[in-house]
Order: structure tokens, then C-alpha cells, then sequence
């Protein structure tokens, strides 16, 4: 009798474990996914700088330099969810791309120093917020494993635990920038 009672506590203690195992990996992808918020800010807070330095010079790309603005505008949106903000930066990215195609084409704004530093603090964002992004991915994969694997799933079952989404690329961004279609 007292070895299947501590057969029980030892099976209850374990699932314990395992729970807050589960728990602690769930709310490191809300952590990442925080980093990843605070690297967007930091890019949206860099972007009307940016454009202020860029517009006197990029009269004709006006059409891009509203679109960056408007997708910086959207962003400061407090209630867009998780998916939300994942298309957003993608939509950034890509105009992002083509902002620094058009700005090959303005000697003189390259050599503008403002502007010089104003690409590089961006270009250590983006860095950063690749670096975030991949924490984030790591952390997801960590906690799917967690929920799908024997016999932490049992507990992620009774948990209700559901397995969360990586952060992914549209199929349109893996493919090679062609120069010639952005002008």
C-alpha cells in the first residue's frame, strides 16, 4: 500500500514538472516574441527620421516613402495581434528593400552623413531584430517539442496546451530581388 502511494506522488510530482516545464517554455515565446516588438519599435521609431533625411532627395519615390511611413503609422497600432505584426514586418522588410535599391540611385544622400548613420543604426536593428526573430523560432521549437513529445504531451493534453507557430518568410521574400522590377 505505501509503495503505490508513493508510486502516486512520484507520478503527480513528475507532472508537476512537466507542467510548469511546458509553462516556463510557453512564456519564453511570449519573452521573445516581446524581443521581437522591441526591435520593430526600434525600427519604427528609426523610419520618420530616416524619411525626413531621404525626402528632399527621392522626390520621384514618394510612392515608397508613403508606403514606409504608412506601414510605421500601422504598426504603432496597440492592437494588432501576434499574426498582425509578423505580416506587418514583412511588408517592411519588402519596402525596406526596395528603399535601399532606390537609394543607390542618389550620390550625394549616400555620402550625406545623417543619413550615412541613420542606415547603419537601421541596419543594426535589422540585425537585431534577426537575432530576435531567431530566439523567438528557437524558443517555439522548444516548447513544440515540449508539447508533442511523450510523455510531456499527455500533461500538454490536459493542459490544454496548443503548439504555436515560428516566425516564417512569404514565399515572394525567399526569392532574388530583381534590381530592374523596382524601378
Amino acid at each position: 500500500m505505501i509503495y503505490v502511494v508513493i508510486g502516486v506522488v512520484l507520478i503527480f510530482l513528475i507532472g508537476i514538472m512537466m507542467y510548469n516545464s511546458i509553462v516556463r517554455k510557453k512564456n519564453q515565446i511570449k519573452n521573445a516574441f516581446a524581443g521581437i516588438d522591441v526591435q520593430l519599435k526600434k525600427r519604427y521609431d528609426l523610419i520618420p527620421n530616416l524619411v525626413a533625411t531621404v525626402k528632399e532627395y527621392m522626390q520621384h519615390e514618394k510612392e515608397l516613402l508613403t508606403r514606409i511611413t504608412g506601414l510605421r503609422t500601422k504598426a504603432s497600432s496597440p492592437n494588432l495581434s501576434n499574426n498582425e505584426k509578423l505580416q506587418l514586418d514583412q511588408q517592411t522588410n519588402s519596402a525596406m528593400k526596395e528603399f535601399n535599391v532606390a537609394v543607390e540611385n542618389y550620390p550625394d544622400l549616400k555620402a550625406n552623413t545623417n543619413f550615412v548613420n541613420l542606415q547603419r543604426t537601421l541596419f543594426e536593428v535589422e540585425e537585431q531584430l534577426s537575432a530576435a526573430r531567431r530566439f523567438y523560432n528557437s524558443a517555439v521549437t522548444d516548447y513544440n517539442n515540449s508539447i508533442m513529445t511523450f510523455p510531456s504531451n499527455v500533461i500538454a493534453s490536459i493542459g490544454g496546451f496548443k503548439s504555436e507557430e515560428v516566425f516564417s518568410i512569404s514565399s515572394e521574400e525567399r526569392q532574388n530581388v530583381s534590381v530592374k522590377d523596382l524601378f
